[in-house]
């Protein structure tokens, strides 16, 4: 599916400052490895809005969140948005490296939006079920 991504509208997002600065880095090491993902997850972070971690909304996607999401024409799932390090997706820890990771940061209850996706499915909805450990 050839998109053009910049008719794509997605929502406003907004990051709590350490998760961005984290997460710029995670993005520059994963270049090479996951250049896709990366570059994704760099534009991102570019559109956020940055905020501090105390004044963040409890409704925002953020690092150790538990979500539930769907993707257009699929099931709900319940996933906690972590690191590389601590994925596991037979637990539901998705990893901030993939498309939906990168997707579900900094998002808002019943936030939507339109993703470029490998499956050519790309509206994405998020709600978060639970805050961030540490709110």
């Amino acid at each position: 599916m050839d998109t053009d991504r910049s008719n794509m509208r997605k929502p406003a997002i907004v990051i709590a400052r350490s998760d961005h600065a984290r997460l710029r880095a995670l993005a520059d090491m994963a270049l090479e490895r996951l250049p896709e993902v990366a570059e994704e997850l760099h534009a991102e972070l570019a559109r956020a809005r940055q905020a501090p971690d105390a004044s963040l909304p409890a409704s925002t996607v953020r690092m150790g969140s538990t979500l539930a999401y769907r993707v257009a024409g699929g099931e709900a799932r319940q996933v906690t948005l972590v690191y590389p390090e601590e994925a596991d997706i037979s637990l539901g820890r998705v990893s901030i490296l993939t498309p939906i990771g990168a997707a579900l940061i900094g998002s808002g209850v019943q936030a939507s939006g339109i993703w470029p996706s490998p499956a050519s499915r790309p509206d994405v909805g998020s709600r978060p079920t639970q805050p961030a450990p540490g709110r």
